[in-house]
């Protein structure tokens, strides 16, 4: 027994003086620390919708990561503020006035963008509105206004801003908002589940087509997700019992979308395109 010992320790004393005498920079005891593949620095993000609710979040999380984050909607004082927030925490924002509704008004805010710091990397396609009415009681005009915001103009955006990601030749990722009522649906919201669906089938198509330009194109499904907009109805007795549909018997926060948000933007997703991740809390594989 104590000849195996002395053996065994031996065989130690020769292993570690092996790994001693290898170089700091591959010494197995000493690793450099791996690089964050989440990491957005040199990055330039476009961020639709940027005004208020989630895509105000979303413009925060980015330039935290540390992306130049343009801030587009039709509300410009309300993205001057933010992008002076943005500011005083040490990151990069800057404003940008942008209708996705307006051919002209999408392609007037990506030169914006080009000028300022040149092609986004990463768009992140938030715009998107709601109408909650009987589909018999909806008129024509409430249908086009969703329809026209949440699918033709995420089209307009994600088009101008592929073109430019393609010329540059460095390639890209689009990450479309679409919603688990893209999936399944709802009632008295017909319009929106019809845009959410159809967003998903674009999420498709433009993954498929422009993904030669190496420009991947994705889709994130949030589920019941607390904004300024739905906080008061989601303390009601209605929006108490929805909740209770959730598995997870809570509704999301902003925050449960970054892991999804920042894996998507970032090389971190470099062989993902074509995805819709859902973050519902369990929403879609609950029973019906």
């Amino acid at each position: 027994m104590n000849f195996l010992l002395s053996r065994l320790d031996l065989a130690n004393a020769a292993a570690d003086a092996i790994i001693g005498s290898v170089p700091t920079a591959v010494n197995l005891r000493r690793r450099a620390p791996m690089p964050n593949p989440l990491d957005l620095h040199g990055k330039t993000a476009l961020v639709t919708g940027a005004s208020s609710g989630l895509g105000r979040h979303f413009a925060r999380t980015l330039a935290g990561a540390g992306a130049r984050v343009a801030l587009a909607a039709r509300r410009l004082d309300r993205l001057e503020a933010l992008a002076a927030e943005i500011a005083a925490a040490g990151g990069h924002a800057f404003a940008v006035q942008l209708d996705v509704r307006d051919g002209a008004s999408v392609d007037a805010a990506l030169e914006r963008v080009a000028a300022e710091c040149g092609p986004p990397d990463i768009l992140i396609n938030n715009s998107g509105v709601a109408v909650t009415r009987p589909a018999l009681e909806l008129d024509e005009a409430e249908w086009g206004a969703v329809l026209d915001t949440n699918l033709s103009g995420a089209w307009r955006v994600a088009r101008a801003a592929a073109r430019r990601m393609a010329a540059a030749g460095r390639g890209g990722s689009i990450v479309n908002i679409a919603s688990i009522l893209g999936v399944r649906v709802a009632a008295q919201v017909s319009a929106y589940v019809a845009s959410k669906a159809g967003l998903i089938g674009l999420t498709h198509a433009l993954a498929l087509e422009l993904a030669r330009h190496s420009i991947r194109v994705n889709a994130i499904a949030p589920g019941y997700i607390e904004t300024e907009m739905n906080r008061d109805f989601f303390a009601t007795p209605a929006g108490e019992a929805l909740i209770k549909r959730v598995p997870q018997r809570r509704i999301g926060r902003p925050q449960d979308l970054d892991g999804a948000l920042l894996l998507l933007a970032s090389d971190a997703s470099a062989f993902m395109t074509g995805a819709v991740i859902a973050v519902d809390g369990g929403h879609l594989v609950s029973s019906l």
